[in-house]
């Protein structure tokens, strides 16, 4: 795999991801029962934006660099105040060096009774994973496929939790990949939720994923995209997407109001998002 994630850590899509990774979490918070969050493809964990490959692109000035200076409504602010706080645990008071990946916010997030595991095959993203995340018995770090982890590991024996699912996108099939592997470990956890992101270049990719999904009987099946930039733009991300199953009740009207506003923050020349349920409620 080639594909290095600090080129690109802390940019819109990370934001998008984890704003909603958030949410979700908080949702799960909610209730005293343990949880399990399933990371498949959880990379080095902990970014360094000084370092030479966020300095050589330096997309996260456009994506966190924006998100913590933007001015918000005091409902937004509300919903993205456990992601910031989580990101400010990381960095100096009122700096910005290092932005976590998914992994390493979920750990911030989880009490005593709940855990997390976290996959990475790659072997240096894998060695600096482990070397984040630190030795906790609420943590398993393991250096596994992804794609073998989706289905390997579901379901947990706390029957509630989470499934994160953020493939590198590197080979040509990766979004029917992706829907044949959601429907396989759908199968053998059904209440549980996943959480999948895809990357918006064009809508051949987005729209095979979802016309797949809509085909694999799954129940409730809710669909967010937001695009910063008009089709098409020379291969580059002009959006990214998420497919989340089972999305807790509140998730819908909390998107419904974080998406515009960061819409609105991350904008280039033309933005927009959506919100649609491929299955289940309308």
């Amino acid at each position: 795999m080639n594909y290095r994630h600090g080129f690109h850590a802390g940019n819109f899509a990370d934001v998008v991801k984890h704003a909603v990774l958030a949410r979700i979490v908080m949702h799960l918070r909610a209730k005293t029962a343990p949880f399990r969050v399933i990371d498949t493809h959880a990379g080095a964990g902990l970014y360094d934006l000084e370092g030479p490959e966020a300095s050589r692109t330096g997309e996260w000035r456009d994506g966190i660099g924006r998100l913590r200076t933007a001015a918000f409504a005091p409902q937004v602010r509300e919903l993205l105040a456990p992601y910031l706080e989580a990101i400010a645990a990381f960095n100096p008071p009122g700096g910005l060096e290092l932005y976590p990946g998914s992994p390493l916010l979920v750990r911030q997030w989880l009490r005593t009774q709940d855990r997390l595991i976290a996959c990475e095959l790659e072997p240096v993203a894998a060695a600096a994973l482990q070397q984040n995340l630190g030795r906790s018995k609420r943590v398993k770090t393991l250096a596994i496929d992804g794609w073998t982890a989706l289905t390997a590991y579901v379901p947990p024996k706390e029957r509630r939790g989470l499934v994160i699912v953020d493939p590198p996108f590197e080979e040509p099939n990766e979004f029917i990949r992706l829907a044949e592997a959601l429907t396989t470990a759908h199968r053998k956890w059904p209440k549980g939720i996943y959480l999948l992101w895809y990357p918006i270049k064009d809508r051949s990719g987005p729209d095979t994923l979802a016309k797949r999904i809509k085909r694999a009987a799954i129940g409730k099946v809710l669909r967010a995209e937001l695009t910063i930039a008009p089709f098409p733009d020379a291969g580059r991300l002009t959006g990214c997407g998420l497919i989340i199953v089972n999305p807790p009740w509140t998730l819908e009207s909390e998107i419904q109001m974080l998406f515009p506003a960061l819409a609105r923050c991350f904008s280039q020349r033309e933005s927009g998002f959506r919100l649609d349920w491929l299955a289940g409620e309308k």
